[in-house]
């Protein structure tokens, strides 16, 4: 039982469970569950007795059974004991005075993201403003490598988007070659494939492969289907980068996505087997999204933002070449509008760094949210100053397979230009040889003889 008094009145949680879920910010997916603080008053005595609940307690209270769960047993089996006794003495407001103080840098949470679990992560980022989760993560670094490094500090990198509706290589080979002139696509080349035919995958495979060869592009390539789908197409000799795969924060919720830790674990060997990185062997892509547990019905009383950080354990075991939370793609039922969305990618942001985690953010939303543009505009800038990893470029921010509203290779620039973000130094050096920038990061104009244009309508596979 946890209790507070505020204005003369006595509010009581009858578990840890509850306390987290009242103490959150208000959004319409825990009111959807029936989790969420009937009033402001009551959301603020959760967030006051949150902060008197020591980080010990958090560890020795799943709030999923460690015997029906195995994202729980996961998450308590790997936690690293001796990383957590720098900071096992705090409460989780001592924790938020930690993490904000000038002194913890960023080798001290380096040295801590193992040993901070998902819940710990959920419940501090309940106690802080937005400015908080902004400052803390900007202290936090997470560098990865597979064809080129990602995630130094002062630097941006881009997922090049080029979906099309019907799979078409010389449509998605126009928004590659838009996209790489533009900058874009350090992070990876990301196909959402409109058909799951492995026939059809194999296609897109190959042909992102040939061009990413045939110009030595120092980047990677990923169709993002079904994770038995790209063992399928590894079995059969495609040239795979990246294993992809959408990841929720509890078995059951997995279990939803047709996905268990065992049939991850066999994925991301046969990954690492191929051998096709040069710089590193960081092969699984994974994504995210609030509101994911509570739509398979499998969020066991938790809410919606706690769930979601016990999803970044799940990736953090596979040491990731990138994660990103799918911030608004959901739907209003789960985040409501443009406020909810920009708080809900701030914590995630926060949590996944936190935690150890190269993570980026889809900075997107779906036409029946109450949101726009303007709402994606802020929340892109918020995370580019909190040292996001990556985000997304997709033609005019428009995805035409998906259909719904994302991020594109101008706002990119944009934020390179606002504030000094470089590319990852191995494609920079790429995109100077190749006339796209000049030395200082600029952006080139490019006309009808480029290399680009000349001849990539020429390949075999286009």
């Amino acid at each position: 039982m946890y209790k507070t008094t505020l204005a003369h009145r006595t509010y009581r949680f009858a578990s840890l469970k509850e306390l987290m879920a009242k103490a959150s910010p208000a959004r319409s997916g825990d009111v959807l569950a029936g989790v969420a603080a009937q009033s402001a008053e009551e959301r603020m005595a959760a967030k006051i007795a949150l902060a008197d609940v020591p980080l010990r307690d958090i560890l020795a209270t799943p709030l999923i059974p460690y015997e029906t769960d195995e994202v729980t047993r996961l998450i308590i089996d790997t936690h690293d004991s001796a990383a957590f006794a720098l900071i096992a003495h705090l409460t989780v407001g001592d924790f938020r005075d930690w993490l904000l103080a000038d002194s913890t840098d960023t080798a001290m949470l380096s040295h801590v993201a193992r040993a901070i679990t998902p819940e710990m992560a959920a419940a501090v980022s309940k106690l802080m403003r937005n400015q908080d989760l902004i400052l803390a993560a900007s202290k936090c670094s997470v560098i990865t490598r597979f064809r080129n490094t990602i995630g130094l500090p002062g630097h941006l990198s881009v997922r090049l988007q080029p979906n099309h509706p019907t799979d078409d290589l010389k449509g998605i080979a126009a928004s590659m070659l838009d996209g790489l002139l533009y900058g874009a696509g350090d992070a990876v080349v990301g196909i959402n494939p409109a058909s799951d035919s492995l026939p059809v995958l194999e296609k897109l495979n190959h042909m992102m492969a040939d061009i990413i060869d045939r110009f030595a592009i120092p980047t990677q390539s990923c169709v993002l289907t079904h994770v038995t789908n790209t063992v399928q197409l590894i079995e059969r000799g495609a040239p795979v980068d990246l294993v992809f795969q959408s990841v929720a924060g509890s078995e059951a919720a997995n279990s939803g996505f047709g996905i268990n830790l065992a049939l991850l674990q066999e994925a991301h060997e046969a990954a690492l087997s191929l051998k096709r990185g040069t710089l590193g062997n960081n092969v699984m892509y994974f994504e995210t999204g609030q509101g994911s547990c509570l739509s398979a019905n499998a969020h066991h009383g938790v809410d919606q933002q706690t769930c979601e950080a016990r999803a970044y354990a799940v990736a953090r075991h596979f040491n990731p070449l990138l994660v990103n939370t799918v911030v608004g793609f959901i739907g209003p039922e789960y985040l409501y509008d443009g406020k909810q969305i920009i708080r809900a990618g701030l914590e995630d942001h926060f949590c996944g760094k936190l935690m150890g985690l190269p993570i980026g953010c889809d900075v997107c939303y779906t036409n029946h949210a109450e949101a726009d543009q303007d709402d994606m505009d802020t929340l892109l800038t918020l995370l580019c100053t909190a040292g996001l990893t990556f985000l997304i470029g997709v033609p005019g921010a428009d995805d035409i397979m998906l259909n719904y509203q994302s991020t594109s290779f101008h706002d990119a620039l944009y934020a390179r230009r606002l504030l000094g973000l470089k590319h990852a130094p191995e494609f920079a050096a790429w995109l100077t040889r190749m006339q796209i920038i000049d030395t200082h990061g600029q952006l080139r104009l490019t006309g009808a003889n480029h290399p680009l244009l000349a001849a990539l309508p020429q390949g075999a596979h286009v």
